[in-house]
C-alpha cells in the first residue's frame, strides 16, 4: 500500500495531499498500530539507525487520526529544529505543532464543531487531545459505535470491564475515579475519559 493509499484510508480526503507531502519531506517511518489504551500515537528517534518513526492507532476516526498525525509530526519537527534536550510538550513542540497544523484548520478539512474546539485547544496545546476533555469528546462523536461508554458515565458501585479486567467504581475524583479490581481487590485511579464496557454479569 502506498503512502497515498494509507492516508486516503485514514484521514479526511482534503488533507491527504498535505499529509503525504509531510511524510515525503520529513522522511520518517510511518506505522499503523492496533488500538492502544495508553496512547493514540507516538514519535521516536533511534540514534543508532538515525531513524525517525511515527505510529498511530488504527481505530481513530479521520479527524482524530489527522490531529494525532500532526501532533506527532510536530514532535519530529521540534526534534529536528531544536534538538533532543527540549521538553516533550514544551514551548518548542507547541510552536511546531501549531505551525504544521495551521494549513489544516479550515472547514474543508474539519467538521465545524471540531474546528471550533481545535482553535481553542491550540491556544495552549496539551500533551494529547485526550488531555483536553472538550476536544476529546467532540472528536469521539465521530467514532463508529463501539458499545463502550466513558468511565464518567458509570455510576458509583457499578461494575465494568477495562483492559479485559473487571472493576467496580468506588469514588469520583476531579478528572479520575477510584476503581477496585474485582479479582485482586487493588485500587486504581482511572481517567474518567477511559472507554469501558458495562459488565453483563
Amino acid at each position: 500500500m502506498t503512502s497515498q493509499e494509507v492516508f486516503q484510508k485514514f484521514v479526511p480526503e482534503a488533507s491527504v495531499e498535505y499529509c503525504v507531502k509531510l511524510y515525503q519531506r520529513l522522511g520518517f517511518e510511518f506505522k499503523i498500530k492496533k488500538a492502544r489504551q495508553t496512547k493514540l500515537g507516538d514519535y521516536r528517534f533511534n540514534p543508532k539507525s538515525n531513524r525517525h518513526t511515527i505510529t498511530i492507532n488504527n481505530d481513530l476516526n479521520p479527524f482524530a487520526f489527522l490531529v494525532t498525525y500532526l501532533h506527532e509530526v510536530g514532535h519530529l519537527i521540534a526534534f529536528k529544529t531544536y534538538g533532543k534536550k527540549i521538553q516533550p510538550h514544551g514551548k518548542e513542540w507547541k510552536k511546531c505543532f501549531k505551525e504544521v497544523s495551521e494549513p489544516m484548520l479550515n472547514e474543508t478539512i474539519f467538521h465545524k464543531s471540531v474546528l471550533t474546539a481545535l482553535k481553542k485547544y491550540f491556544k495552549n496545546p496539551k500533551a494529547s487531545s485526550c488531555s483536553d476533555p472538550i476536544l476529546y469528546q467532540i472528536l469521539k462523536q465521530f467514532d463508529e459505535p463501539s458499545g463502550k461508554v466513558l468511565l464518567k458515565e458509570i455510576s458509583i458501585g457499578q461494575s465494568f470491564l477495562f483492559n479485559q479486567r473487571s472493576f467496580v467504581k468506588l469514588e469520583k475524583k476531579r478528572t479520575r475515579s477510584v476503581c477496585q479490581e474485582v479479582y485482586s481487590k487493588k485500587r486504581y485511579l482511572i481517567s474518567d475519559l477511559a472507554e469501558v464496557e458495562m459488565n453483563s454479569e
